[in-house]
């Protein structure tokens, strides 16, 4: 696999970010997209601004591979030690283990630097390959939690993974 690296999201990745979540593909199990240019500035311009917001709460990074901006990972701290952890990864780069890597640098950030006591992701139950990178970085599978999102074919059930900082493994 690529060397990946994340660091914080900037407003001047926009296009690099419209790139992907212009796509179906990107963004069929998301309430989200495909998203039109004003869209994707208004969500990079928004989302870049959280990296200024005292307390800090959210922590959205672009995924970097061979330099280029490829995705996008983030960290959102819920309170009471947990945390919440989501990825895109354009289609183009999957199956190169970008996901992967990126959401256990998202892990670590999470358990080193935040000291957080527990982690989860949720993924649509048919998002195969999101439910496989949360079960490689050590999430277990803790339940479905029901309509939990409207998108464009309806109400998405959601899967919910989590991962307690004594389960994890660097």
């Amino acid at each position: 696999m690529e060397e990946l690296r994340l660091r914080p999201l900037e407003f001047d990745d926009w296009p690099a970010v419209h790139d992907w979540a212009r796509l179906l593909d990107s963004c069929r199990y998301q309430a989200w997209g495909p998203n039109t240019e004003a869209e994707t500035q208004s969500y990079v311009r928004e989302a870049s601004r959280l990296w200024h917001q005292r307390p800090q709460t959210s922590f959205p990074h672009v995924v970097l591979a061979g330099g280029e901006v490829l995705g996008i990972a983030d960290l959102h701290l819920r309170g009471n030690g947990q945390g919440e952890i989501g990825y895109g990864i354009h289609p183009r780069a999957w199956g190169r283990g970008l996901a992967t890597a990126a959401a256990r640098e998202l892990l670590r950030i999470a358990f080193e630097e935040h000291q957080l006591h527990r982690v989860y992701g949720t993924c649509d139950p048919r998002n195969t390959g999101s439910a496989r990178v949360l079960t490689k970085i050590g999430m277990t599978h803790e339940g479905r939690l029901r309509e939990t999102i409207l998108i464009r074919d309806g109400w998405r059930d959601s899967d919910l993974y989590a991962i307690l900082d004594r389960e994890w493994r660097p």
